[in-house]
């Protein structure tokens, strides 16, 4: 019997060549596009969660309670840590840990820039991140002391064992003892680094970090395995109070814990609430891996149930000798499941060709796991739930036949069947519409992003890393290229011009309520700053060496300027912790954060010899390559033994969006997908009407009707369909779409042209398909075709 059933299945296929072919194809780039997405899913899930102890690891967390709104961060004390081991028995292990840093390495001859953090001793007991030499203990237990990575031990001493003792040195000024290799990072790690410092070394060098009061680097813990984490929660909540001076009725500080394995997918808060972050990415592509799989399943359902006259007659004869309806039902959903087979063997096929460009694309390292047993339950889950989706109702419907009536020739299919098919084909387009309005929304805010007047040029803007002796000799190293061709301006900032994350409530002026703690974001930067960024001064002026007094007075952006109160702020008293001064310049506001967050209250102070971490240099239009030349003769001149480093502001600025980018990219491609697996059951199903109404387009032709007419004929219920999906899909995409822009401060509006572009899109794309076949038909030769009847 099985044999005889396979037998009928493999005619059915080479009989209906150009419907197994639709098919197949069909399952198969949907089945490609649902197992890519899923490699991309499985990916991103399992970052952050290849630790043996992970459900006891756990990141400090602060809600930030002042101005009347809460803001989330894990920025903390530098003596935050030390201080949770000695007063919650519940914490095995605590570290602190810094923001990374990029240094220049060098070891003899071999010179290069790495990058890296400072941890707390405990790091390498927190995260079970394999030794390769030294130990856990000793790694990070002094200042000199330097772990570095295999790749860097490979480098720089040729094996790991040959770097356990080493000296390394940084910025070509300090020595580091090499007392651990641990093993290269998995792309699955939410923090990567090529090396470690130690702790003490980091507060020495920060000693404002020292107190309550300040924050900036993140605490990371441990948990014993039977502590209760919402206790733990309960006593963190007010751990700060007494400890933080500036802590009062208007100002907190609570600390939660947030768990390790959350980090990377929970990573957005919005008052002080979880709300979100890369697991609405994760959950946008498990639905779009559905949708492709829907949308192939219901092409294959169609042209099932359309065909299913060609199939009517066998099932009379089979039911007539006593076949019962559950081996019809069997034989069918066989034949599915051979298809699907087929189409899976597609798949695999073309997801191993396209593995090597996905992973370009999205930046992964992602391979087939056929390896692991969880990959052939997928593929055996994909091929189940395809081929049973598939082919359940035409197995279903085909079984339930009247012989009878079959072949006595008096079958006729019913409304219902006819209903059945035409919201297929609709729920189909409204699923394409979807991904269609959302393609063209994604792109449109990226391109909205990356547009925007950010209120500063970042145009022909490059900066340069203050290493070595560059930030020693600014003053120097200004003089010299100003006196460049192709140099049109050079400033200095202690902050990355892109990421301020500084943040201050020590800011006092006249009339300001003594109770209020507000906090204002604050750099310090260097002479000429307004004019090498193109900042706009609304009144005031820029700081200038003319004027001694601005090492100790200030420039406002606009949202300070709101906060303060101050009517006319040029002039006006400002005091920043201990450096009473005055209000010299305000500056239109402009981003110096992502453009997910609000523009907030900036306070810029002078240091034009201090804080030059980060060199802004602006170029001359057209003379970038020259310009970079002098910039580099003089980095080699200033620091010999040390590479020269530079990157394009517009570039960085480019980096922060790239998951939005890479989302884009993806939506664009599968939303194409969408389409063209939609089209292909349309154009099934377009050559299977045509097919069936051979004889009446024969008759039409002999009694005079132009192929215009035919045409129209055959596609106007297809098109009825179309408009149809696109009345359900637009309300449906508009409501999705403003739900993901919530996750941007500053945003498109979602117009009406989107719906309409999209549903032009879709209908242009639908008639296109349909009126090959329609064309084809009408232009067939009647004679033929009334003959053939």
């Amino acid at each position: 019997m099985l044999r005889s059933y396979f037998t009928i299945a493999y005619r059915n296929l080479i009989r209906n060549r150009t419907f197994s072919a639709i098919n197949i194809v069909g399952l198969a780039l949907g089945m490609a596009s649902s197992l890519l997405i899923s490699l991309w899913i499985q990916d991103e899930l399992s970052i952050g969660t290849q630790y043996a102890n992970g459900s006891n690891l756990y990141r400090i967390m602060e809600n930030e309670i002042a101005d009347g709104r809460i803001v989330t961060d894990e920025d903390m004390s530098g003596i935050l840590s030390d201080e949770l081991k000695r007063q919650f028995p519940e914490v095995v292990h605590a570290a602190g840990f810094s923001s990374k840093e990029g240094h220049i390495l060098s070891v003899g001859t071999k010179i290069a820039r790495q990058t890296g953090h400072f941890a707390g001793a405990d790091w390498f007991k927190i995260y079970n991140i394999p030794l390769l030499a030294g130990t856990a203990a000793t790694a990070l237990n002094a200042p000199n002391k330097l772990a570095i990575s295999r790749k860097l031990a490979e480098v720089y001493f040729g094996s790991p064992q040959a770097a356990l003792g080493k000296s390394v040195r940084f910025d070509n000024k300090a020595d580091f003892q090499v007392t651990a290799v641990f093993e290269n990072l998995p792309a699955t790690s939410l923090d990567q680094y090529d090396y470690l410092q130690n702790w003490e070394l980091f507060l020495k060098h920060n000693p404002w970090l020292t107190g309550w009061e300040n924050s900036g680097p993140g605490v990371r813990i441990e948990l014993r395995p039977d502590a209760d984490p919402a206790k733990v929660n309960a006593k963190l909540k007010a751990f700060l109070r007494g400890r933080n001076k500036d802590i009062n009725a208007t100002f907190d500080i609570q600390l939660f814990l947030q768990p390790e394995t959350e980090a990377y997918l929970y990573s957005n808060f919005k008052n002080g609430v979880r709300a979100g972050g890369r697991i609405e990415y994760v959950r946008l592509f498990a639905i779009v891996a559905v949708f492709l799989l829907l949308i192939a399943g219901i092409n294959f359902m169609n042209l099932a149930t359309a065909r299913s006259t060609k199939r009517a007659r066998e099932v009379g004869v089979r039911k007539v000798i006593g076949a019962e309806r559950s081996s019809l039902i069997g034989q069918f959903m066989g034949e599915a499941l051979l298809l699907t087979t087929l189409a899976l063997v597609l798949a695999v096929t073309l997801v191993s060709l396209l593995l090597p460009a996905f992973n370009l694309l999205t930046d992964k390292q992602l391979t087939l796991p056929t390896q692991h047993p969880y990959f052939w339950v997928l593929l055996a889950g994909l091929l189940l739930v395809t081929g049973s989706l598939a082919g359940s109702y035409p197995a279903l419907f085909l079984s339930s036949l009247n012989p009878v009536r079959v072949l006595k020739g008096t079958l006729r299919f019913g409304s219902g069947v006819q209903l059945f098919r035409r919201g297929l084909v609709v729920f189909q387009f409204v699923l394409s519409m979807l991904m269609i309005v959302g393609t063209v929304v994604i792109y449109r805010q990226l391109q909205y992003i990356q547009t925007k007047n950010l209120g500063y040029d970042r145009e022909n803007l490059i900066s340069i890393p203050g290493q070595g002796e560059l930030a020693h000799n600014y003053s120097m190293f200004k003089q010299e290229l100003l006196g460049m061709a192709g140099i049109q301006a050079v400033t200095h900032s202690h902050t990355n011009l892109l990421q301020n994350g500084n943040t201050t409530d020590g800011v006092q002026w006249t009339g300001k309520n003594p109770t209020l703690a507000i906090q204002f974001n604050n750099t310090v930067v260097g002479y000429d700053y307004a004019k090498t960024l193109k900042l706009k001064l609304i009144r005031g002026r820029d700081f200038s060496p003319a004027f001694g007094t601005d090492s100790s007075n200030y420039l406002i952006n606009q949202a300070a300027a709101k906060r303060i109160g101050y009517k006319d702020p040029v002039g006006q008293p400002l005091k920043f912790g201990d450096r009473p001064g005055k209000i010299v310049g305000l500056i239109e506001d402009f981003h110096f954060n992502s453009l997910h967050v609000p523009i907030r209250p900036l306070i810029i102070r002078l240091g034009e010899t201090w804080g030059a971490n980060n060199i802004l240099i602006r170029t001359q239009p057209g003379q970038t390559k020259q310009a970079l030349a002098s910039i580099e003769a003089i980095c080699r001149k200033i620091n010999p033994k040390l590479p020269f480093t530079y990157s394009f502001v517009d570039d960085e600025f480019q980096k922060i969006y790239k998951s939005e980018t890479v989302v884009g990219t993806l939506a664009t491609l599968f939303a194409c997908m969408a389409i063209f697996i939609a089209c292909l059951g349309l154009f099934g199903l377009a050559a299977f009407t045509a097919e069936q109404r051979t004889k009446e387009i024969g008759v039409r032709k002999v009694l005079g009707a132009s192929v215009a007419s035919i045409v129209g004929l055959l596609s106007v219920d297809f098109v009825k369909l179309v408009l149809i999906a696109i009345v359900i899909a637009s309300p449906l995409a508009w409501y999705v779409m403003q739900q993901w822009l919530q996750g941007f401060a500053y945003k498109i509006d979602v117009s009406w042209w989107i719906f309409a572009l999209a549903g032009i899109v879709a209908l242009g794309i639908a008639l296109i398909t349909i009126s090959f076949q329609s064309i084809k038909a009408a232009l067939m030769n009647p004679v033929k075709s009334l003959r053939s009847e």
